[in-house]
């Protein structure tokens, strides 16, 4: 088995790469692919990325938001987490079981001491039944990855905050996370690996996984002008690109009502690859023209406040809505879901 750990702690990158040599490496041996994100969400290839996460959260505290080629839920990291990846060949017997790829890591983390460690369900591994891991798999062309997240140390007191979306009246068609107790893995461990960096506590992974003493021994698979240049495509493809991250999910219907003093404003919306397919707008508030012409200025638009603002700013607002401003009327329609531009 080869050996790979990324220099990069942008996740958007981080998965580039293990798309590139799922696609494109040489799999005559299997590779073993380490990787360490800053603060990031990552959601899966069904789901609505507006269901699953708090948007002004992850905003406000520079939270990287990707959606992955892989299904499953959604998922926050950061610099507490390691996550693993088996990149192989598809062998027929590989897709869907999740024991052979956790197996060894189940192994490694026993011989640390987290020996209640084990393969819970389908995909998550549990200890004393909380989560510290959940897993998905993607399978292309007869290549394939397995990949999991391990929390070491990670930040627990965001994970809520970044996946707890407002209140709001939102019917997704998206795959939804399950909810579930979760737990960091270090205090389960020996104690002479429970101050670990979070490079030593992956380097030791590595050791017990590939079954040598110095990673220096390892075979290592290097990451050539090739590969960085194809990783640069693939996040201009995918893992950075506004289409695949937010124009991906599936279709949903999301509603905003508020009291104005000049009335009461509801906008119903029906969003497709994020952009507004369709409105209905209802309240009791005295305009002096049918709002058939807001309708129209936002059929079509992506759903985002830059965009809204732009196609609204050729009508007067007050002539449909009386005296509630634009800039109001702009927050009803995309609070508290914003996605950024």
């Amino acid at each position: 088995m080869r050996y790979l750990t990324s220099p990069s702690h942008d996740i958007r990158t981080n998965l580039a790469i293990e798309t590139y040599l799922m696609e494109h490496a040489d799999l005559t041996e299997p590779i073993l692919y380490f990787y360490i994100n800053s603060p990031c969400i990552i959601v899966g290839r069904y789901q609505n990325v507006r269901a699953e996460i708090n948007q002004q959260y992850v905003t406000d505290h520079d939270i990287i938001l990707t959606r992955r080629t892989s299904g499953g839920g959604a998922v926050f990291d950061d610099l507490g987490n390691v996550s693993f990846s088996f990149i192989t060949k598809d062998d027929g017997n590989g897709f869907g079981n999740f024991k052979r790829f956790t197996e060894p890591v189940l192994n490694a983390l026993h011989k640390m001491g987290a020996t209640g460690a084990e393969l819970s369900g389908r995909n998550d591994l549990l200890i004393d039944g909380k989560k510290f891991s959940g897993n998905a798999m993607h399978v292309e062309n007869g290549r394939m990855f397995s990949h999991g997240t391990l929390m070491y140390d990670v930040d627990q007191t965001q994970i809520e905050k970044a996946l707890n979306v407002p209140a709001d009246k939102l019917a997704s068609k998206g795959i939804k996370s399950v909810k579930s107790r979760v737990t960091n893995l270090r205090p389960y461990l020996d104690p002479k690996y429970r101050n670990l960096t979070i490079e030593g506590f992956r380097d030791i992974l590595a050791r017990e996984i590939l079954g040598v003493h110095d990673l220096a021994r390892a075979s290592s698979y290097p990451l050539d002008a090739a590969i960085q240049n194809g990783v640069a495509q693939l996040n201009q493809t995918y893992f950075k690109n506004w289409d695949w991250i937010y124009g991906a999910a599936p279709a949903y219907t999301v509603t905003h009502r508020r009291h104005f003093s000049a009335g009461t404003v509801e906008f119903q919306l029906n969003i497709e690859h994020e952009r507004i397919a369709d409105v209905a707008i209802y309240g009791d508030f005295f305009g002096a023209q049918p709002v058939q012409a807001v309708i129209d200025h936002l059929k079509g638009v992506k759903y985002t406040t830059a965009a809204v603002t732009e196609a609204l700013a050729p009508l007067d607002l007050t002539t449909y809505f009386g005296a509630i401003t634009r800039q109001d009327l702009i927050q009803l329609l995309m609070a508290p879901d914003e996605a950024p531009a």
